[in-house]
């Protein structure tokens, strides 16, 4: 029902003044348009699709991953036939690409995001080759699939509901926090992610939280109640009373957080360059990429896979596994995940950026001693994700959530958080200026 307007005032001689101007849909209220209440009851769907097939992908990889198996997490822990059977995964992601007619090169997750599309003809080939990456070994997360899975089914529930631009964005991003929430420790972290990245204005924000609230809800009820679990409390850390001073360390920290997440992308950025200058056919490409970090596994086997369960085992033998070592798994899960990137394998980069930055600041606390590891391990797990995908206070609240610090010591992983990324944009900023600048014509 629509809002009552005064009738329009009249001159002396009773001609009708100017009409105002018709409202726009921005004016409307968001509950008083009909799409609302289909987004709606879409996002209810998407949260019991998203919770069921969510428990069934990640049932699949548990199962498809039984293989990997070190003998210790030191140096030269893996096994050798690891080499045959990544090699092999390339191989198999390069048929399933022929076979699906999937591009080499596809839209990554953040991009999925900010777009608020997903394309349900790559669907399809995006699963079978996410999940062919995960049980390889690659150094990716399920995220990637699971997303494109939810959005794309958002998208197509939009194209046949034949909703405008908005409430098509709407329903991808509700598909999407859908898939995510169970994976995640809370729907609060998914919605927040969402928003964060996909940065909705005007209107669309409405739907957007409303949907993804609902979506991610309904998702991590049934995930929880099927599975019993989800990530709350998942990295135990050391438990550190606050001091005023860690204020301080935490801008220090996201500092650091910002040099490893600039790392991050370079490394990205250079490995993807490198395999498309590769005059080589894309299946050819898929086994480089598959021997490489099939290598690298066999020498520091806490660089394979997503690196959820990887980095529990340094959180808990950091110690023992020494500085040089814990130093080393950083920059080598950063060649690992760019290789994957690049060679074609597909898969999310939150996770193995979490591995990361939580083991960069496990490394930071046996580099300095007197900085408590769980402010080192929850800044850094917060701060180099936060400005590697640009998602500050999400990372926040998962760090938050996963280590159980406790809300007081929030505040100082707050700050390294929000220095990473501000120094990270600021960098990207000067970045753009200057190529901005060198390609303006000289006069």
């Amino acid at each position: 029902m629509s809002a009552h307007r005064p009738p329009a005032d009249r001159g002396d001689a009773g001609a009708p003044a100017e009409q105002p101007e018709p409202s726009t849909a921005d004016d409307v209220p968001v509950a008083e348009t009909g799409d609302f209440w289909l987004l709606l009851g879409a996002a209810a769907l998407l949260g019991v699709f998203g919770g069921l097939f969510g428990l069934f992908f990640m049932w699949l990889l548990h199962l498809g991953q039984s293989w990997y198996a070190y003998s210790s997490p030191g140096w030269m822990g893996g096994h050798w036939w690891w080499v045959a059977l990544t090699a092999a995964a390339g191989l198999v992601i390069g048929l399933l690409r022929w076979a699906t007619r999937l591009p080499f090169k596809t839209p990554g997750l953040i991009a999925d995001l900010q777009d608020q599309y997903v394309n349900p003809r790559l669907v399809p080939g995006i699963l079978l080759v996410s999940t062919a990456s995960l049980i390889g070994g690659a150094s990716l997360g399920p995220e990637k699939a699971l997303g494109s899975v939810g959005g794309g089914l958002g998208q197509w529930m939009a194209a046949r509901r034949r909703l405008d631009d908005d409430g098509r964005g709407a329903t991808t991003l509700s598909g999407m926090a859908g898939a995510y929430g169970g994976l995640f420790s809370s729907p609060v972290i998914v919605v927040m992610m969402i928003v964060e990245i996909a940065r909705p204005g005007g209107a669309k924000l409405t739907r957007v939280l409303v949907t993804s609230i609902i979506s991610a809800s309904i998702s991590f009820g049934v995930y929880f109640a099927i599975a019993g679990t989800v990530f709350l409390d998942l990295y135990e850390v050391p438990s550190f009373s606050y001091e005023n001073w860690y204020l301080l360390a935490g801008v220090g920290i996201g500092l650091l957080a910002a040099i490893v997440s600039a790392l991050l992308g370079l490394i990205v950025t250079v490995s993807g360059k490198l395999f498309d200058r590769l005059r080589l056919p894309d299946i050819v490409k898929s086994i480089i990429g598959g021997v490489l970090f099939g290598v690298i596994g066999v020498v520091l086997p806490l660089t394979m896979m997503t690196g959820t369960d990887q980095l529990g085992v340094v959180l808990k033998e950091g110690s023992t596994l020494g500085l040089g070592l814990v130093a080393v798994l950083v920059i080598a899960k950063m060649i690992t995940m760019g290789v994957s990137l690049g060679s074609g394998f597909i898969g999310g980069p939150i996770f193995p950026s979490l591995f990361i930055g939580g083991t960069a600041g496990v490394a930071l606390h046996l580099a300095v001693p007197g900085l408590p590891l769980g402010l080192t391990f929850t800044c850094m797990l917060a701060a180099v994700v936060g400005g590697f995908v640009s998602a500050p206070f999400a990372m926040v609240l998962f760090a938050a959530f996963t280590t159980q610090i406790g809300a007081l010591n929030t505040t100082p992983v707050l700050l390294a958080v929000i220095t990473s990324f501000v120094t990270v944009q600021a960098v990207q900023f000067l970045l753009a200026r200057r190529a901005r600048a060198a390609d303006a014509p000289t006069h």
